[in-house]
């Protein structure tokens, strides 16, 4: 039955594991010299869980387009060399996505990070193989926060968003799979419980080991 299926959606950057400090150091590397200095306030607004391209639009627009994307490439590459070796996941989430695979729930990755960062990310936590697919913003028409890169993810794997969970950190990404139509839990790593709950979050949670995070996904996927 076409989009019958239940899933769970995961945003990569601040929610498997918490890697917007490194983030932000990468960001104030590149972008300092030409002007923005981010604190945690300030990137959480203005950052993290927005694309590249709508980020070198804002802060870049003297810049001509290609010079705006080798820029903003220079920062992912300073990410990348930061986080080499470092990447550790949220607490609970071994064990959850090991639950999900006992189950049979399929489970989409969907971020506007570049591929090469996303696939890193993966890779690094270990667990490239548990997701069905990897849904890149930038690789679409449209990024978060539209609903257009969730709509994808659910089409992946012919799921139905009433039966869906998604796991996002930033109000981008909560709007977006908000506006997919799935429940969201907002991941406190980089706002509070008021900011995530404010950008349309279901209700929020420190970690994947938090009880209100495995009460509403043993709920939903009737475990």
């Amino acid at each position: 039955m076409p989009g019958s299926v239940k899933a769970l959606l995961f945003d990569i950057d601040g929610t498997l594991a918490d890697t917007d400090a490194l983030h932000l150091q990468a960001f104030n590397q590149v972008f300092g010299p030409r002007g923005h200095i981010f604190d945690r306030v300030r990137a959480s607004k203005e950052l993290m869980g927005f694309s590249n391209a709508s980020i070198g639009e804002r802060f870049l627009p003297d810049e001509p387009p290609e010079r705006r994307l080798a820029i903003m490439d220079e920062k992912e590459a300073a990410f990348r060399s930061l986080v080499a070796g470092k990447i550790r996941p949220m607490p609970g989430l071994m064990p959850l996505l090991a639950r999900a695979d006992r189950a049979g729930v399929p489970m989409v990755a969907v971020t506007n990070a570049p591929r090469l960062n996303a696939e890193m990310l993966l890779a690094g936590l270990g667990i490239s193989d548990r997701f069905k697919t990897v849904v890149i913003g930038d690789e679409l028409a449209h990024g978060k926060p539209h609903p257009m890169p969730y709509l994808t993810g659910l089409r992946a794997v012919n799921a139905a968003s009433r039966l869906c969970l998604a796991f996002e950190d930033s109000r981008s990404g909560i709007q977006s799979a908000s506006a997919a139509g799935i429940a969201t839990i907002g991941i406190r790593t980089s706002l509070g419980h008021a900011d995530l709950i404010e950008a349309g979050a279901l209700t929020t949670a420190e970690n994947f080991d938090d009880p209100v995070l495995l009460d509403r996904v043993a709920a939903t996927m009737n475990w």
